[in-house]
Order: structure tokens, then C-alpha cells, then sequence
């Protein structure tokens, strides 16, 4: 058996038409990136309350977190747990990392009056909606806005 399309040519001009289309979504996307000339962005609600927080590695792969104003260590997120905790702080220490900046800038974690919460990196200006991901996962987040006695 050989080869059934053997003597049958691609047709040019849906393969150029279909590598135009792809080329313009590429060039539209990235301009609205850049731009922000088409996007759109729902404001936010309100501030019920805002906690700084700065986070450290831990010799055992644990990580600690301090409330950046008072410096107390408020929580302790053990070794291997915390997944959605460990990978949004990593995202967020990548960027800080790819512009040069150390970790010592803390993160705000704000919760608004609609009940999202927000973790902001001022230093870099990336902000993750928590709520995005679930409860679960921003109930993880929440738990350290109240850790300590912190605003309620």
C-alpha cells in the first residue's frame, strides 16, 4: 500500500489564508497586551481590610510568613503542603526575580467588600485574584489575613 495522498497537492490558498488568520491574532493579541487599548477590567470593590505579609523559605522546605508591619511570624506553612500557596508565591517570585528585585518588599493581600480577595506584589505590579481559583484554595489566603490576631 503506498501513499494515498501521494498525488494530491495542499491547496495554497487555505493554508495562506489560515497563516494570515493566525498571524493577525498574534499581532491583535500583543497589541492589546502592550496597549491595553480594547481590554477590559472590572473595578474593584471596595477594601474591607489589607495585611502586608513578607513570606521566607525555611531550611526544612517549609515557609514562614510575617506580618510586615510588626515583623511577628504569624504562620508556618509546613513542608510540602499548601500547594496553590507555594505556587502562587513562586509565580510571583519568579517575576520579582526576572526585573531583579529581592524579597524583601512584602506582599499585599487586600479582601474587598464583594468577599475577592487580592494578592498584590507592589513590587512588580502582578496581582492574583484569589477568588479565580476557588473557595478552597482562597480560604487558604484568607486564613492568613486573620492569622494572629490579624483585622477580621
Amino acid at each position: 500500500m503506498g501513499d494515498p495522498f501521494r498525488d494530491h497537492a495542499l491547496p495554497r490558498g487555505p493554508l495562506l489564508g489560515a497563516a494570515i488568520l493566525i498571524g493577525v491574532t498574534i499581532v491583535a493579541a500583543g497589541a492589546v497586551r502592550l496597549t491595553g487599548v480594547g481590554s477590559s477590567r472590572v473595578a474593584d470593590a471596595p477594601t474591607v481590610t489589607e495585611r502586608a505579609f513578607r513570606f521566607e523559605d525555611r531550611s526544612d522546605g517549609g515557609i514562614s510568613v510575617f506580618d510586615a508591619a510588626s515583623e511577628r511570624e504569624v504562620d508556618q506553612v509546613a513542608p510540602g503542603t499548601n500547594g496553590f500557596l507555594r505556587g502562587t508565591l513562586r509565580g510571583l517570585a519568579r517575576e520579582r526575580k526576572r526585573q531583579g528585585i529581592g524579597p524583601e518588599a512584602p506582599f499585599r493581600l487586600i479582601a474587598h467588600v464583594d468577599g475577592r480577595l487580592t494578592l498584590v506584589d507592589p513590587a512588580t505590579g502582578r496581582r492574583v485574584d484569589l477568588e479565580s481559583f476557588g473557595p478552597t484554595n482562597a480560604a487558604v489566603f484568607y486564613r492568613l489575613l486573620v492569622a494572629d490576631g490579624g483585622p477580621r
